[in-house]
């Protein structure tokens, strides 16, 4: 089974209030390492695919322990650059039933958002490989990294490298417009797109049709003609889309749906889950890590996805941004049907 996959991007100190005290509250931080691409490396490793993380972080303990993080999951780190002067940072507080989770960022002049895009030799790193995912947080970090990922995606797609994207808006980084320019444009090199509706809008400016994101109803034609409008004006391979169904910050629906060429041909939604959430912090990474594997080694892109679902309906019940969980317990829940037995 092909199964090298290269990521590209920032992973930061995660600083986040203990239990669910604010952050007005708080007294001390529990301390984890965890980022978008960098998630969906472990995600990967954890299943047992070979998975590269590409970034730049400080030669100081604090970049080392970002490092060690990563080593202690199995994702190779010999293609982060060395230098800089600091580790990105974010701090998050944990809601509860109506009182909804907050994020603060402090990663301004991070490493990897200053490093010289030639600090990263692409035809090297992506020898021998199979997969390339990158979201749209890396672009969002400033024009360094726009270029630096703009030319990773030149020598992917000039290897045949198949190459994911997880559309990850995030308006504390940049506007809709500025995201526009530049996602737009990238889509071009795109193959597989990761997205929820919330993204597609405000990234791309491609908007689902009847469709309330604050809503705990979701109306799933509309989430299927997006799937369409988005394949059709970028001609994507593969569509998946999220669906999560916030009933409070404590409870949610979630569940996806894919269109792609082969067992997709025509919109699929998967299984639907519904989940006391723990932490949702990099639950949609933990779909585009099982969306990977599962494409990488299922012969039916509908059990990819059902993977993929399922996978991170499990994340979302694991404190902490990575998704510590083997193929064999992805696998005992979509047998169950989610009843959550204990195992004897």
């Amino acid at each position: 089974m092909p199964g090298k996959v290269v990521t590209f991007g920032e992973i930061m100190l995660r600083l986040s209030t203990p239990g669910f005290t604010r952050f007005v509250q708080a007294q001390s931080f529990d301390a984890v390492y965890g980022g978008g691409e960098a998630n969906v490396a472990v995600s990967l490793s954890n299943y047992g695919l070979e998975s590269w993380f590409v970034s730049k972080l400080p030669q100081h303990e604090i970049g080392q322990a970002a490092v060690n993080s990563l080593r202690r999951f199995g994702v190779n780190t010999e293609n982060i650059v060395r230098g800089g002067a600091r580790v990105g940072v974010y701090f998050l507080e944990t809601g509860a039933s109506q009182r909804a989770s907050k994020v603060v960022y402090d990663r301004n002049d991070s490493a990897v958002s200053q490093a010289n895009p030639d600090e990263y030799n692409w035809e090297e790193i992506f020898e021998g490989k199979d997969w390339f995912h990158w979201t749209g947080i890396t672009p969002a970090l400033g024009e360094k990294a726009q270029v630096a990922l703009k030319k990773a995606c030149e020598v992917a797609k000039s290897k045949g490298i198949t190459i994911s994207c997880d559309l990850n808006f995030r308006k504390k980084m940049w506007t809709e417009e500025e995201a526009q320019v530049v996602m737009r444009p990238l889509m071009e090199y795109v193959d597989v797109c990761i997205a929820n509706e919330e993204d597609a809008e405000k990234s791309l400016g491609i908007e689902p049709e009847d469709t309330d994101v604050e809503s705990a109803e979701l109306n799933e034609k509309g989430y299927f003609e997006l799937a369409k409008k988005l394949k059709d004006t970028f001609k994507f391979k593969v569509v998946a889309i999220t669906l999560r169904e916030s009933f409070s910050a404590s409870e949610n629906g979630w569940s996806a749906m894919m269109l792609d060429e082969k067992d997709c041909a025509v919109p699929y939604r998967t299984t639907r889950y519904k989940i006391k959430l723990v932490d949702r912090v990099g639950g949609g990474d933990s779909f585009a890590g099982g969306l990977i594997y599962g494409l990488l080694s299922k012969e039916s892109t509908k059990d990819a996805i059902e993977f993929a679902v399922a996978a991170s309906c499990l994340k979302q019940t694991i404190p902490g941004d990575f998704n510590l969980v083997s193929v064999d317990e992805v696998t005992k829940l979509i047998k169950s049907g989610g009843s959550g037995r204990v195992e004897r």
